[in-house]
């Protein structure tokens, strides 16, 4: 199965605040679920925005300590990829709408750049593409 890695705190707001577009910086025609993977580095200004994102829908944040990292944290489908979006989550220049997101329990693992395989947990067998 796919994976992305996402830096923290960005794979918590996708799988806890309702984040529904991951920015990059290429495009791409990948569509379908894909695992979530958060990596072991960690963004200080993304943790700032989604601070405030959280405040205002009254979501506790965990502290940066406290972020799972280093192994896939969930999935999720791409839908799209878009140069332009109304979400308030889409900072571009492209951006993968997301649906269907779904929490997993931490499973560790090396990631990667770019989407890459890796074998699907038993979590997911049972779930839809």
């Amino acid at each position: 199965m796919k994976a992305l890695s996402l830096k923290q705190p960005w794979a918590w707001a996708i799988l806890s605040l309702g984040k529904d577009i991951e920015n990059r910086s290429w495009v791409t025609a990948f569509r379908g679920r894909f695992l979530i993977h958060a990596s072991k580095n960690f963004d200080v200004d993304g943790y700032d925005f989604v601070l405030r994102m959280a405040a205002e829908k009254r979501v506790v944040v965990p502290r940066a300590t406290e972020f799972e990292r280093g192994g896939i944290v969930g999935s999720a489908v791409v839908r799209d990829c878009v140069q332009a979006s109304a979400s308030p989550w889409f900072f571009g220049p492209h951006g993968f709408v997301l649906q269907g997101v779904q929490s997993l329990p931490f499973i560790p693992c090396r990631g990667q750049v770019g989407f890459f395989d890796v074998p699907a947990p038993a979590d997911l067998e049972r779930v839809p593409a």
